[in-house]
């Protein structure tokens, strides 16, 4: 299946209509809440779905069924579905109700996607992040749609007087098979309430051949709310009475605030209040910094400019990017570290003295990268004083990480806490931190009224929680026989605070390391105070590269083609960790690798200075192979011609959706490694805005991607971000290709390259 960016996609009706506000509180989720809160007069059907389905007791009362509801269908046929899993782009509002409503039957042209409350009572898990939420939904989603398709089936078999056998459901209809006689859901909705909800165990599933929904292209459900302006994103939000707040930090992190020109601030335009706000010391939720209240985001921003705090910096970070860097590579020219030794198999060293092995000795260069979401970091919130309670609306992936930071940071308990989920600007695991949404709470402790925070660009760039920065130092023997014999892999990065963070861990099975008889890995620290964290990808965005890079160079130095290579070593197909499904499976790695290598024209006949570079990388459960193919000028301009991605997640739920997700993780990575890099001195970041930190531009897009999707028969798994880290070794393997030079420091302008 090849699909390139130039696809046209149907846009069904669902989509146009737009993910409505669902019209129920948190603490009101009865079908009478509903009822109520809506304004209906007639009676609807629903039906509760909890992870797992529960067998909650139906009751009616009345005309109408009181259930907790994931789906809603009424009596004018309308169809609606909560869809509860916090949205960042990444489709999860739109794929998760499509699971619903093809095991439903139902029409897509008759579904509203309703976003549901925060109530993980009700919903379940309701976080977004680490490509989890398909693999997690699966199942609770299927069985939501099952069951009320049973419910349906059996009130039209009771009113027909025939088996349920009999009966399917398909386009929003209950149809006899064999006399296709059919009726409508909006007809059997008061009969279906009277149905028993089927258990669990007894769900049949539809055959995937059936499937009508799941696989084809449907649009964003946001989308008209999007292009309308609608109040969707937290920057959007507007509340009646509403005021805007600015905050300010220390440069560097961990200082604390001495004094400010509070007094002056105060007197400027629109300026209604300014004070200092005391942390809890944690990077994470709440540091010292000045609040700035204003009537409008604008006045609050220019009132910041002329701020002058006087900062303790005496616990405050000094961290130095070069010097890390320096004494990381200082530790990977030593000797090997047998107090860091993370695994070990064998006897590498004996390997090494083999007279008849090549031994390959590499080191890789990674840098600190930023978010730099397209939204800064924003968040509203109302406190109530009386009550010791608050209000928030925030773009958050974790909102139960929101609302813990509320006690944790200011001392509100959890049940005191008002959670709106908004959609995201983008994450990529900048939103799991709670520091803007703590902020924005403090903030509004000493406001009477409604206080958006809203962070500028600079604030977002110097007080990220970056992808750490580190080293890779490689060493392996290969035999005469172009056979790999051992290897070692060890890396160094930074800590925070004497903690490792998501950026500086390996697995210790982490490919090729069970192929290999004579293995070892280790994990080496550098103190930093840096904040660090979770990053597209976390570890495996740096790790694909180095390792799939390392890879290439084995195959070379052993002589041999780089696909044969890398295929052989995965050995026979099997689960690479027995038992564990969601390991890399070599079968299917050997699947996306060969079909990468085929549509991209592994082997052809190239002319001197265009190259063509392949990679794979097994990452949060999916399985990519990917291939670039370039050209580089006398001056080092880049100018790439085609990537091409092949991927194994198992079934893709909504093609759109998944496009849209192979596509931004190439144009990512192109991004981030040709220009992108954080640099700290005396603890403070160097980048503070685009002209600094220069992401690529409509223009340095490449004019193909073409990507094939292998649907295996398994579950399907995440796509947030396996398709990101094997587009960064395809790249500088595609430049030693075309030029025949190694790159082993990442961003790519620091060896003088550039895109033409």
């Amino acid at each position: 299946m090849k699909i390139t960016l130039k696809k046209d996609y149907r846009l069904p009706s669902a989509s146009e209509l737009g993910a409505a506000e669902s019209p129920l509180s948190q603490a009101s989720l009865s079908r009478r809440g509903f009822l109520k809160a809506s304004g209906g007069a007639t009676a609807c059907f629903s039906l509760a779905s909890f992870v797992p389905l529960s067998q909650a007791a139906a009751q009616e009362t009345g005309e109408h069924l009181e259930l907790n509801a994931f789906v809603e269908i009424s009596p004018d046929g309308a169809i609606r579905i909560y869809s509860h899993v916090p949205e960042k782009g990444q489709g999860i509002r739109t794929s998760l109700p499509m699971i619903i409503a093809e095991e439903l039957g139902a029409d897509w042209n008759d579904v509203t996607v309703v976003k549901a409350p925060f109530n993980e009572a009700v919903y379940g898990i309701q976080r977004a992040g680490g490509s989890t939420s398909t693999p997690r939904e699966w199942n609770p989603m299927r069985q939501a749609g099952a069951a009320a398709r049973v419910m349906f089936v059996s009130a039209a078999a009771e009113r027909l007087g025939v088996a349920p056998t009999l009966l399917y459901t398909e386009n929003s209809q209950v149809i006899n098979r064999q006399s296709g006689e059919s009726i409508a859901f909006a007809e059997l909705v008061m009969e279906a309430a009277q149905q028993p909800i089927p258990d669990i165990e007894s769900l049949v599933f539809k055959d995937r051949s059936d499937y009508r929904i799941i696989g084809t292209h449907v649009g964003d459900v946001d989308n008209h709310i999007i292009m309308t302006g609608g109040n969707l994103y937290g920057s959007d939000l507007q509340l009646e009475g509403m005021l805007y707040a600015a905050y300010e930090k220390c440069p560097a992190t961990y200082g604390r605030v001495v004094s400010a020109n509070l007094d002056f601030i105060k007197t400027l335009p629109g300026v209604l209040d300014a004070f200092v706000v005391q942390g809890n010391d944690n990077a994470g939720e709440l540091l010292d910094g000045v609040a700035i209240v204003a009537r409008s985001t604008w006045q609050a921003f220019q009132a910041k400019q002329q701020l002058e705090v006087e900062w303790d910096t005496s616990a405050a970070s000094v961290d130095d990017s070069e010097a890390i860097f320096a004494q990381a590579m200082d530790i990977a020219a030593a000797d090997w570290p047998e107090a860091a030794q993370i695994a070990g198999r064998g006897n590498v060293e004996s390997q090494y003295r083999d007279e008849n092995t090549t031994v390959v000795e590499s080191t890789y260069q990674f840098p600190y990268l930023a978010h730099a979401c397209m939204e800064p970091m924003n968040c509203t919130a109302r406190y109530d004083s009386l009550n010791n309670s608050i209000e928030i609306w925030a773009p958050t992936r974790q909102p139960q990480l929101t609302v813990a930071a509320m006690e944790n940071a200011l001392g509100i308990p959890a049940e005191n806490v008002t959670l709106h989920m908004m959609r995201m600007g983008g994450s990529f695991g900048r939103r799991r931190l709670q520091d803007y949404s703590s902020e924005a709470a403090a903030i509004a402790m000493r406001v009477n009224a409604p206080v958006k925070l809203q962070w500028t660009r600079e604030d977002d760039l110097i007080h990220d929680q970056y992808r750490p920065g580190g080293v890779y130092a490689f060493k392996a023997a290969v035999s005469r026989e172009g056979r790999l014999t051992a290897m070692e892999t060890h890396l160094i990065g930074p800590s925070v605070r004497g903690r490792a963070t998501a950026g500086t861990r390996i697995d210790e099975n982490e490919f090729p390391a069970l192929n290999i008889d004579n293995y070892r890995a280790a994990i080496s620290l550098v103190n930093s105070n840096t904040p660090t964290g979770s990053w597209r990808a976390p570890g495996s965005n740096a790790t694909g590269w180095a390792v799939q890079s390392f890879i290439h160079e084995m195959a070379e130095a052993a002589g041999r083609d780089h696909v044969e290579f890398l295929i052989e070593l995965m050995g026979d197909a099997r689960w690479f960790e027995p038992g564990n499904q969601g390991s890399l499976n070599t079968g299917r790695a050997v699947d996306v690798i060969r079909t990468v290598a085929e549509q991209s024209g592994w082997g052809k006949s190239l002319p001197a200075g265009r190259g063509l570079g392949i990679a794979f990388h097994f990452s949060h459960r999916g399985h990519v192979a990917e291939a670039v193919e370039l050209s580089i000028n006398e001056n080092k301009q880049i100018t790439i011609h085609d990537v091409t991605v092949a991927i194994d997640i198992g079934p893709i739920v909504n093609m759109s959706g998944a496009l849209k997700q192979v596509e931004g993780a190439v144009i990512d990575g192109l991004s981030s490694i040709m220009d992108l890099e954080i640099s700290m001195q005396n603890g403070r970041v160097q980048q503070q805005n685009f002209h600094q930190y220069n992401l690529l531009r409509m223009r340095d897009m490449p004019p193909n991607i073409n990507t094939h999707f292998i649907q295996s028969e398994y579950d399907p798994t995440g796509l947030g971000e396996p398709a990101l880290p094997p587009i960064f070794p395809a790249i500088t393997n595609a430049i030693y290709a075309a030029t025949g030079e190694r790159v082993k420091t990442q961003p790519l302008s620091r060896s003088g390259f550039t895109l033409a």
